[in-house]
């Protein structure tokens, strides 16, 4: 729907406030879009899916193996990838970092955000130089391509893709319009030329990506750089990936000389353990193939206000009030008048519902204020009946409790079907119910 007047209800979708702005000229002949010997407007015909032939080409592996797990591998030859954060998390750190340990690989850095002797500060900080990179400060998308022509570069990092400009739109840079052309032109440059393009984008007050939401579905992967800026840990997150399962989670630990990869997350959240305290329960998580201990604190108290709160950090708030109604339904457990405040430690948040059998064990914990024993942990889902449910890959959870010396994991007796319990040193509770869990801690 155009019009060329702004309108407060949209005619044809009946919605107010959904009118943009944007100046439309005509495609200046003089100052081309990108284009290569092989953009020639020929016609198109379908072809049989058994008739289509491709090239296998090799994926970069960068040094970062998070990333690398991430990619599925490495970075695909081609593929435009959006990395979002908030300001300050380390993006640009992170990309820097990658550009200057791809040995062997030309790069080229683009930014429009710091000089080129503040990118070299950065880069020392960073540790020794040797890589094969080269610092564009540019906004001009049709600069920044006449560049790229003369290096030929095998990676181009674009930091920002809100402060790019192109000529052919007549908008400030960072606007609606600015952003879908400029990624629309690299994103051609990037297929047509075979090289992997990484775009940085910010991010909102809402915490999504700035700029229209068609930015993620023309980009191939969607990159989440989270976590407190605060605090030292941050977490890579796969949204979008054409290539790759978008389940994978990559964690970092932000040092003075930049992001050091975290290989054993089970030992980075439970490192800060105290003996004997009650309302705290270790569970296994999986995300995407990767499984890790997280340990759950729950603290129970008398509703002082009338209105009992019920306050979490790193876990669904629904989940818990339905977790909550289970206890007192099946348990027996008075929580309607007593505050419930619920934390994963470490600032992850945990989608995975083979924990609430620990976040039931950890609020029973601190209700009755009995402490659980540190060789203890859990690895199961629980229905509205109160029942214990199976999980995905409890063979994978229970070899990682083990090899972090747990002696003892509560499970699903659903789970226990195919299971070579010979093969673990570890001692398997399996339970049907809540009621076999409490009586099974707590007596």
């Amino acid at each position: 729907m155009q019009s060329s007047k702004w309108l407060g209800k949209c005619p044809s979708c009946s919605e107010w406030n959904t009118f943009v702005e944007e100046l439309v000229v005509k495609e200046n002949t003089s100052q081309p879009q990108y284009k290569t010997s092989t953009s020639k407007q020929i016609a198109s015909k379908p072809r049989h899916i058994t008739e289509i032939q491709y090239d296998e080409q090799p994926r970069i592996a960068t040094h970062d193996g998070e990333l690398n797990r991430l990619l599925g591998g490495g970075i695909v030859p081609g593929s435009l990838t959006l990395l979002g954060g908030e300001p300050g998390i380390g993006k640009s750190t992170l990309m820097l970092q990658v550009a200057m340990q791809l040995k062997g690989f030309k790069v080229l850095y683009v930014t429009g955000e710091e000089s080129q002797q503040q990118v070299k500060m950065r880069a020392e900080r960073l540790g020794e130089i040797t890589a094969d990179c080269y610092i564009l400060t540019e906004v001009s998308t049709q600069n920044i391509f006449k560049q790229a022509e003369m290096l030929e570069p095998d990676l181009v990092v674009i930091d920002s893709i809100q402060t790019l400009y192109s000529a052919h739109i007549e908008s400030s840079a960072g606007s609606i319009s600015q952003v879908r052309e400029c990624t629309a032109e690299l994103m051609k440059y990037a297929k047509e030329t075979g090289t992997p393009v990484f775009l940085i984008g910010h991010i909102t007050k809402e915490g999504t990506i700035a700029g229209p939401k068609v930015l993620e579905h023309m980009v191939d992967v969607v990159l989440q750089f989270e976590g407190d800026r605060h605090l030292v840990y941050r977490i890579l997150r796969s949204i979008k990936n054409r290539y790759h399962s978008t389940s994978e989670l990559g964690i970092y630990e932000m040092l003075g000389t930049g992001l050091r990869e975290v290989s054993n997350p089970s030992e980075v959240f439970l490192s800060q353990r105290e003996e004997g305290l009650s309302g705290v329960a270790i569970s296994v998580m999986l995300e995407g193939n990767r499984p890790f201990m997280i340990e759950i604190q729950s603290l129970v108290s008398v509703a002082t206000y009338g209105t009992p709160q019920r306050t979490t950090t790193g876990f669904d708030a629904k989940r818990l009030n339905m977790i909550l109604a289970v206890l007192e339904k099946r348990g027996g457990f008075r929580l309607g008048a007593q505050d419930v405040f619920l934390n994963i430690a470490g600032g992850i948040k945990v989608e995975d519902p083979g924990i609430d059998l620990a976040v039931c064990a950890s609020i029973v914990s601190s209700f009755e204020d009995i402490s659980i024993p540190n060789h203890i942990c859990f690895a199961a889902e629980v229905g509205l009946g109160g029942e214990v449910r199976a999980v995905n890959r409890i063979d994978q959870r229970i070899a990682e409790a083990q090899k972090l010396g747990f002696k003892e994991i509560y499970v699903s007796k659903y789970n226990m079907k195919g299971l070579d319990t010979n093969s673990y040193s570890i001692k398997i509770h399996a339970v049907g119910k809540l009621e076999e869990l409490v009586e099974g801690l707590f007596g």
